[in-house]
């Protein structure tokens, strides 16, 4: 039962769920800012212009993952959480709607 759990606030009403646009906007820019380093290091080494996005795209993906691995954390529990208090708030509004208390 505890994963079904939304958070509180310290009022004891439901927590306002986690900011995520900062997350994902600095989760974005990081990914393509590693994209990027690593296509104007491979075309400063001498591969040309396809060459370089396609090697700089396939080398940004693993280096992403283990570099970004903060800030992709944070995303997904804001995220988490945010898809738990919609679930909640729908199983209150479908309780109302029948005339029902919810436990």
């Amino acid at each position: 039962m505890a994963e079904n759990a939304v958070p509180s606030s310290p009022t004891g009403g439901p927590a306002t769920p986690p900011r995520i646009l900062p997350w994902l906007l600095m989760y974005t820019t990081g990914r393509l800012g590693i994209f990027v380093l690593l296509t104007l290091i491979l075309w400063w080494t001498g591969l040309d212009f396809w060459s370089g996005l396609l090697f700089g795209l396939l080398l940004s993906m693993p280096i992403s993952y283990f570099a970004l691995r903060p800030s992709r954390e944070r995303l997904n529990e804001g995220l988490a959480a945010r898809s738990l208090a919609r679930k909640q708030a729908k199983e209150d509004l479908r309780a109302r709607l029948s005339g029902g208390e919810s436990e």
